[in-house]
């Protein structure tokens, strides 16, 4: 697209490569639940309950990358065709992808060292709140609320992106110190992940005021 400028395609690319080792590494997993890869460790509660594993990462994939291309202003202000229908798809998306993050952490046996209360609970919480944003955000456009549409959105795709912030945190800590996080000390990593992000949709909201209106 011609009418994005130079600074927001260096911004979408950052977000897209940030995106990228999480997204990447769930098609992957979703390659090796096909039976297509074996390069991944085994995940017994993935073989055991494959289609919210798949449908988290899908939905997530398609959250994160395209949701990415819906903060472009250029994007909103001269073709506000694409960001309405990639809008739904995006709405859509997120809704998956929380409500199927929400039915793994209260299904799924994690063992202690990989999820605690404080992570099970966090997540709870945040799969909740990702899907009523979105409804929210889906009402205050339809309610000509442009800003509040768009701080709803940014706070939903800030709790998408936790997996983003944790891969950095985690590989990060991994290379400092030589081992991966595990028990509390890698639940109070993740949720600060997740805290993070909400810290900086904050400061975006609050005082960036990037967001434009279009017609919806």
């Amino acid at each position: 697209m011609k009418t994005i400028t130079t600074r927001e395609w260096t911004l979408l690319v950052l977000i897209l490569v940030y995106s990228f080792v999480p997204t990447f590494g769930g098609l992957v997993r979703i390659a090796d639940l096909a039976g297509l890869l074996a390069i991944m460790p085994d995940n017994p509660r993935a073989l055991a309950a494959p289609l919210p594993v798949v449908l988290h990462i899908l939905s997530s994939f398609v959250f994160c990358l395209v949701g990415a291309l819906q903060f472009v202003p250029s994007v909103r202000r001269h073709h506000p065709e694409i960001h309405r229908v990639a809008g739904r798809v995006v709405a859509a998306a997120g809704c998956v992808s929380a409500a199927t993050g929400l039915w793994m952490t209260h299904a799924f046996m994690f063992p202690a060292e990989l999820q605690g209360l404080l992570l099970y609970w966090t997540r709870i919480f945040l799969s909740v709140w990702m899907v009523g944003l979105i409804i929210w955000a889906v009402i205050a456009v339809r309610s000509r609320n442009v800003s509040g549409h768009s701080a709803a959105m940014l706070r939903a795709y800030a709790i998408g992106q936790g997996a983003s912030t944790q891969t950095v945190l985690g590989i990060g800590w991994a290379i400092v110190v030589g081992t991966d996080l595990v028990g509390p000390a890698r639940d109070v990593m993740m949720v600060l992940a997740w805290a993070l992000n909400l810290l900086l949709a904050e400061f975006l909201i609050r005082t960036a005021r990037t967001f434009r209106p279009v017609h919806a």
